[in-house]
């Protein structure tokens, strides 16, 4: 009788619940995390950009290896002399490494050294072509000569060089300087 007892608690005891195997079998998403990131990226030997991030999460997904920046990144990009030549800023970044491209979300904010300006929601950053593009809204404003243009989608260099941007909205605007008047008065042009 204490054998059949016995026997029966061990048989009661080694009961599992189907759902707990199950889900014991299931691979898990392993996320490596990293605070105060400053990291440094370069390319044939030269140093091309400087990044710094309070948090980074990486994980692989569906589409490869990403680098997420859920709060917030800087980014400075140097010319061949290691000179900053532009700087970006985001509130969000997904780098996704098997593709060289980085997504940027939320009060993206970049500009270059002569003091152009690219203001968005949503910005992609092509590393192998050195580009920014977007499809949505975006606003650049250019110091010499004096331009703000608003536009749906745009591409430019990542130096803010060599920009075009599509579907210009009402509202932009150029100050472009008379050639033919000796004081060199301004004239504005305005898109509506």
């Amino acid at each position: 009788m204490a054998a059949l007892l016995t026997g029966c608690f061990f048989m009661y005891a080694c009961e599992n619940d189907v759902n707990e195997v199950r889900e014991l079998g299931r691979k898990k998403a392993s996320v490596e995390e990293g605070k105060n990131i400053d990291s440094y990226l370069s390319t044939d030997g030269k140093m091309r950009a400087h990044l710094t991030a309070p948090l980074l999460l990486r994980f692989m997904s569906d589409s490869g290896r990403i680098a997420e920046f859920p709060n917030t990144l800087h980014v400075d990009f140097y010319n061949d002399s290691t000179r900053v030549e532009s700087q970006l800023r985001s509130d969000y970044g997904r780098y996704i490494e098997d593709q060289n491209k980085v997504y940027l979300r939320g009060n993206v904010v970049a500009f270059n050294i002569k003091g152009d300006t690219l203001f968005c929601k949503d910005l992609y950053w092509d590393q192998n072509k050195q580009l920014f593009y977007t499809d949505k809204e975006v606003t650049m404003s250019q110091r010499l000569p004096k331009k703000r243009f608003t536009g749906l989608g745009m591409k430019c260099n990542q130096d803010l060089t060599n920009l075009t941007l599509f579907k210009i909205q009402p509202g932009s605007f150029a100050i472009i300087a008379d050639s033919l008047a000796n004081g060199g008065t301004d004239s504005t042009t305005t898109v509506k």
